[in-house]
């Protein structure tokens, strides 16, 4: 279902942007429309990006290596753990 609603958020997205940068007034100097529209262009391009990131699942990639990451390290401290543990057993 998350998938299904980037799609359509994507596809929401691209629709606007292609009906609003004919109507935008861009190249007419630094006028404040012409602000407006750079700005606007910008933000509609940062909300496609970020669509795009989640439908092509960038985050989970990230989250799959850190999981292997802290699951090392985990496995890392119990042997360390159990090294001392050893060591405490032997001076007693």
């Amino acid at each position: 279902m998350k998938g299904f609603k980037n799609v359509i958020y994507l596809s929401l997205a691209l629709g606007m942007l292609m009906y609003a940068v004919p109507q935008l007034e861009i190249g007419g100097g630094w006028t404040l429309p012409t602000v407006f529209s750079i700005v606007w262009i910008g933000f509609a391009l940062l909300i496609i990006g970020a669509q795009l990131h989640d439908i092509l699942r960038v985050d989970e990639e990230t989250r799959k290596e850190l999981t292997a990451i802290k699951q090392m390290k985990r496995w890392k401290l119990q042997q360390r753990l159990q090294g001392k543990g050893k060591l405490l057993q032997m001076r007693k």
